[in-house]
Formats: structure tokens, C-alpha cells, sequence
């Protein structure tokens, strides 16, 4: 291990056990009880996905359940449905990376949620933690009409592969890997450390299908979009190139302050050309870049009836509003599955869900059914479009209320200027861009501000972001606006965009257009 000069706390505490090891140690802390764990304890507990949540003095935590690739069963959402009712205040949020996250759980209920989850075969293993994290993929894969290569094998071996593996267990701070064979790059392929994206090249004569490597994405308070290599990779080649990324990383990458840790940090120090070289070394020679084919960008969202790749089947889109469900929603959810599907279930990573394999003779008969009534209701509203990280209701670091704010603007927008334009509004609570905001149309990341001489809560706002062909970061607009001023200073700048676009252009291409003036507190 490289740069062990000046180590955090947190690196001082792996060295002196791996966060893996925690697992062995939970039955212990169930007996024992919050109040026996120490800082060490709390960080490696989220190598199992547990965090502490908000107010500390409750005693409880957060827990994040890993969903590979989205897929899910209706054996497996039911259990997660009676995990919410039996630990959960009945509520759970769908996660931008597939996962489930819980509130309200008590260490002592741990052993029993973990042995419920096992018998379904999920886990919370490595859902957190200085490791590689939940990998990412198009939950459509396999099912997709618009695929360009089905990942499902690929993300199996990648998922085998750094599942519980102790060589990737102590890394500089989290991994996120990302792998579509998608055209529509639902994964947000440039926010992670490394995703393999769809392209085409010409290998010995023959046309292959294969995918460009991006490197060195991520958000928070120094946001990055990654970077293209210049290597193609064939799907057997995957494996070898994720794990080469990650070994560089582990090697290399910086462990001195958390807030310097990413992989990004590295590839900028480094350059592209340096972190290549140091790449191929590992892998093997590659063959240089191939020609992408995504199409665009769709932000993961699929609403609706929507033709599957299997002729005669169709998948359902569900908005799920602010990423937060009520288990008896899921167990209907569930049950609508069952009745019109396989029991096949996805979750997305625009925190909303899916159904498989409906066959179209069953489309009428489930568009009568109430939930469908009033899901339908919900995809032509701004509400459907939202992306919220969970806040300071529960957050130690949030700054902001989210997950009802949130709501409060869109239905302001709405009555402002109507639901014929299709905006995204995210919101995270703090400067770790958990909501992402940098990427949505109206971007809103939670401050304290001074007003009078005394605190208020408030938000940075960053509009006209996007990701896929031209990805670019939203405009950090000048100044804190308040909590309660927000609604109004969004609706009016989105009564401009109707009043001043061109034909057809979007609200990301006018506010990259427009001069806009200064947003003051």
C-alpha cells in the first residue's frame, strides 16, 4: 500500500481490522448495545450498510440492502415490505445505485433483519463502506428493445468477483462501477469511478461489440464527470479492467484526508496518459477506443406500458415519488407482479421501480386496477421527475428537509407553468450531492446562510445539467436562496424559459444560452 504518511482515523481504524470483519462481531453488538459501540464500530458497520442516523441521541440507524442490478423478486420485496413494517415505521426509499435503505433500526433487531434478508439471498454486504459498492447496470438488461449487449453475465462476474472480496476491502474510500449495454445510458455512466459503456470496433476484420471506458467521475463539493480512455474492452475483458481500475486505486489513490480520497482526485493529479499506462500494465495491452453508440441520455426513468425485447411482453414503469415507498405499497406492488407478470421486479436508479414480463393480453385488465389509476395520474407530473437524497430528517450531515420540499416545488412549478415541460428537480440536503443535483435540470443542494445576523437553512442552485451526448454540470447560480423563498425564485426563472426559449429547445439548452441574473438570499 502506497501514501500511508499521515493517516485519518478512519485509515488507522482499518489498518487495525478490516471493516469486513465486522460481520462476526454483530451479535455482540445486538447484545451489547449502542451505547457499548465506539467510532470505530460505527465506521466499519457500514461495510453491512449500516449508518447512524439523525438525531444520534435516538440510537437507531439507517440500513442500506444491496439490489444487484435492480433485480428483484416478489419473495424478496415482500420480506423487504415486513422489514419496513416490523423495524421500519412501515417506509423504506429506493436508492440512485438500486438499493433499499430502511430508517429506525435498532442494533439489536439487526441479526434478526439480516437472517430474513439471507433467506431471500440479499444482503447488506459492502452497501457502504471504503470498498467497491452496489454495481450499477440497466435494469432493463435482458428485457431491453433498445440493448445494444446484455450485461447480465458481465454483471454476474463482476458482482462475484468483489462480493466479500478482502483484496478491494481496504480501499482509499468507496468504488462505484457502473457496466450498460444499454443505448440510453440509465446507469449516469459519468458519475462513477469506472463504467464500461457501450461501442463498436472493427477486431481482426470483424465487427465487434464491445464498450469505451470511462474513469474518475463523481459529485459532492468537487464534482467531476469521468473521463474517456482510450481503450476498447471486450465483455471477457471487463473483469480484468474493473479490477485493474480498483487495484490503482487501492495502490495509489489518497489516503491522508477523506475529502481527498476519490479515484478522481488521482486521475487528475496523475492525467489520463499516466493513469493508462499504469493501467495496461496490469491488464495487459487492449485495443484503443471504439465508436460509441449510445444514443442519449434518459435519466433511468421508464413510466409506463413499454414493449419489452420478447414479443408479446411489455414492463410497467412506476414512479415512485421522492424515492419513498410505504410497504404495503410494495406488497401491492408485489402482488400486481404476480397476478400480471412473472413476480419479476427492478428497482432504477432514478429511485423508482419496475414490472417484467406482463403479456399485452393482460395490459387492459391492469389499467383498470387503482394503483395503475393513480400512477398514470402521476406520469405527467413534475413530482414523477424528482430525485431526493433522504435530508437532515435523518442525514448527520443534512442540512435541509428533502423528501417534502421537494414535493412543495414541483407542485409549485406545476401551478406555476404547467406539466407540458418535462423538468428534473433534484435536491440533496448537503454539499455530498447525494440527490445529484448537478446533473438535473434544477439542481438544489442544502446551506446555512446568514440572514439578520442569525442562521437560516436555504440552498445552492445549479440549473441546465445533463448527462449523455454534451454531459455538463448545471450553473452554480450566485447565492443561497432560503427555504422558504425557493419555490417562488424557481417558478419565476421557469416562466422566463417559457417566455424566452427558442422552438424546441430544451430548459438545459436555454440556460446555457440565456444570460441569467444573479440569485441573491
Amino acid at each position: 500500500m502506497k501514501n500511508t504518511i499521515a493517516l485519518n482515523a478512519t485509515e488507522l481504524a482499518k489498518l487495525e481490522k478490516d471493516g469486513l470483519n465486522v460481520v462476526k462481531d454483530i451479535g455482540k453488538f445486538s447484545k451489547e448495545g449502542f451505547a457499548a459501540l465506539t467510532a470505530a464500530d460505527f465506521d466499519r458497520l457500514k461495510y453491512v450498510g449500516l449508518y447512524i442516523q439523525r438525531p444520534k441521541t435516538d440510537e437507531k440507524f439507517m440500513l442500506r440492502v444491496k439490489i444487484p442490478a435492480g433485480q428483484l423478486n416478489t419473495n424478496q420485496a415482500r420480506v423487504l415490505a415486513h422489514i419496513a413494517e416490523a423495524y421500519g415505521h412501515g417506509v423504506f426509499d429506493v436508492t440512485n445505485r438500486h438499493s433499499i435503505q430502511f430508517h429506525w433500526i435498532g442494533i439489536e433487531d439487526v441479526p434478526a433483519i439480516f437472517k430474513a434478508l439471507d433467506l431471500v439471498q440479499l444482503t447488506t454486504l459492502q452497501a457502504a463502506g471504503d470498498c467497491p459498492r452496489s454495481i450499477v447496470a440497466n435494469p432493463l438488461d435482458g428485457y431491453d428493445p433498445d440493448e445494444f449487449l446484455d450485461t447480465r453475465g458481465i454483471f454476474k462476474q463482476l458482482n462475484d468477483f468483489f462480493h466479500n472480496n478482502r483484496d478491494f476491502s481496504n480501499l482509499p474510500r468507496k468504488y462505484k462501477i457502473a457496466v450498460s449495454g444499454g443505448l440510453y445510458n440509465s446507469v449516469n455512466a459519468e458519475l462513477n469511478d469506472v463504467a464500461f459503456v457501450p461501442a463498436v470496433k472493427t477486431v481482426d476484420g470483424n465487427e465487434a461489440k464491445g464498450f469505451n471506458v470511462l474513469v474518475g467521475g463523481g459529485l459532492s463539493r468537487e464534482p467531476h464527470l469521468a473521463k474517456k480512455l482510450d481503450i476498447f474492452v471486450l465483455p471477457d475483458e471487463v473483469l480484468k479492467v474493473a479490477a485493474g481500475v480498483g487495484s490503482l486505486f487501492r495502490d495509489y489513490g489518497y489516503r491522508e484526508k477523506r475529502n481527498h480520497a476519490r479515484l478522481k482526485f488521482l486521475i487528475e493529479d496523475w492525467g489520463l496518459g499516466k493513469f493508462q499506462a499504469k493501467l495496461l500494465k496490469l491488464t495487459g495491452p487492449l485495443q484503443s477506443a471504439g465508436t460509441p453508440v449510445s444514443k442519449g441520455w434518459n435519466a433511468g426513468r421508464f413510466f409506463g406500458f413499454n414493449n419489452q425485447k420478447q414479443a408479446g411482453l411489455s414492463y410497467l414503469g412506476i414512479a415512485v415519488v421522492s424515492g419513498r415507498l410505504a410497504a404495503s405499497e410494495l406488497r401491492e406492488i408485489a402482488r400486481l407482479a404476480d397476478d400480471y407478470g412473472d413476480g419479476s421486479l427492478r428497482t432504477t436508479n432514478s429511485q423508482d421501480l419496475i414490472i417484467l414480463n406482463i403479456p399485452n393480453s393482460a395490459a387492459e385488465q391492469l389499467e383498470k386496477e387503482p394503483f395503475f389509476i393513480k400512477q398514470k395520474s402521476l406520469w405527467n407530473s413534475l413530482n414523477a421527475y424528482t430525485g431526493v437524497c433522504t435530508g437532515n430528517e435523518f442525514c448527520p450531515f443534512g442540512l435541509v428537509e428533502t423528501k417534502t420540499c421537494v414535493k412543495k416545488i414541483a407542485d409549485k412549478l406545476e401551478e406555476a407553468v404547467g406539466t407540458d415541460i418535462p423538468l428534473r428537480v433534484h435536491i440533496s440536503g448537503c454539499g455530498h450531492s447525494c440527490g445529484q443535483p448537478q446533473i438535473a435540470d434544477i439542481g438544489l443542494q442544502g446551506a446555512v446562510y446568514s440572514r439578520d445576523g442569525k442562521p437560516y437553512s436555504g440552498f445552492e442552485v445549479w440549473v441546465g445539467g445533463k448527462l449523455g451526448d454534451g454531459a455538463r454540470f448545471g450553473k452554480k447560480l450566485l447565492g443561497t436562496v432560503g427555504t422558504d423563498e425557493i419555490s417562488e425564485v424557481l417558478a419565476d426563472l421557469v416562466k422566463s424559459y417559457r417566455q424566452e426559449a427558442l422552438s424546441r429547445e430544451t430548459f438545459a439548452e436555454y440556460i446555457h444560452r440565456a444570460t441569467l441574473k444573479k440569485i441573491t438570499a
